[in-house]
């Protein structure tokens, strides 16, 4: 694809478009990864530059649902990487679930269609029915937020095609997934989750005092100030002795690196130091 100085203008004022018209903050993402994601829709459509590919979205506003479902990067399963979950269900849920708190709040960032969502409920209701405690289960809240709405809609109806499910374990789909494909989330896990559109860089925390948030391949997409900028509103949103669980290819920076302590380098687990 040229890269010339027209060629940058166009892209610029197709970014500024899409910001403007679907508040996507194109500018907190790094060139690369938009132009390469953005070129996937071009080539779909047959665009054969962004001027072209701007002038398609005003003749048809159905495909701007196509590009920001390629924008916000919604690839994931239940259970991905499963090392990380192992982790998380050893090291994690048991301390939090052993705090006599009235409210255990679970921040999901970037949530995508929810996989997440009912992977982190499986794991804390089978620890509660493993201590005999499912009673305690009425205190956890786990949230999960994106920005693509198509994505929130998915999450919010729990029900997953068998491809989904190649990295959980057995027992775990049997015993919290419809038998029948596709297969729907049990009532157990949809009375922990709830989910909301939520810009990750432009609004607030969904709440404060959280005590664990998984942010897992969504931050290498945007730009170094966004990142820290994001590192720093998880931290804050994030109560003493939080956990904050980021994916394998991203990790703190500078001086926020003092702020946490490192629970597992390989799996990326942090835990936000005491005040």
């Amino acid at each position: 694809m040229n890269t010339g100085p027209v060629d940058e203008v166009e892209f610029r004022a197709l970014t500024a478009k899409i910001a403007a018209e679907r508040g996507f903050g194109c500018a907190n993402y790094k060139d690369g990864c938009l132009r390469r994601r953005i070129a996937v829709r071009m080539r779909a459509r047959g665009s054969a530059s962004f001027s072209d590919y701007r002038a398609l979205l005003d003749r048809d506003a159905g495909e701007y649902d196509l590009l920001l479902d390629a924008l916000t990067i919604n690839v994931t399963k239940l259970y991905r990487d499963a090392a990380v979950w192992e982790a998380v269900a050893q090291q994690v849920i048991p301390k939090l679930w052993a705090l006599d708190l009235p409210r255990l709040t679970v921040w999901s960032a970037g949530c995508s269609s929810g996989e997440e969502l009912y992977t982190l409920a499986a794991l804390f209701h089978r620890h509660a029915e493993r201590s005999g405690t499912l009673a305690r289960l009425r205190r956890v809240r786990i949230i999960g937020s994106d920005i693509d709405r198509a994505s929130l809609e998915r999450a919010q109806a729990g029900v997953y095609a068998p491809e989904s499910f190649t990295e959980m374990p057995v027992e775990l789909r049997r015993r919290y997934f419809s038998v029948d494909a596709p297969h729907s989330a049990a009532a157990e896990l949809r009375a922990l989750v709830t989910v909301e559109r939520r810009d990750l860089l432009r609004e607030p925390a969904p709440a404060t005092d959280v005590q664990l948030i998984t942010c897992r391949n969504v931050v290498i997409y945007f730009d170094r100030a966004s990142q820290e900028s994001l590192m720093r509103k998880f931290h804050d949103a994030l109560a003493p002795g939080g956990y904050l669980v980021l994916g394998k290819v991203e990790t703190l920076m500078g001086p926020l690196r003092a702020l946490y302590d490192v629970v597992d380098s390989r799996e990326r687990i942090f835990r936000r130091a005491a005040a």
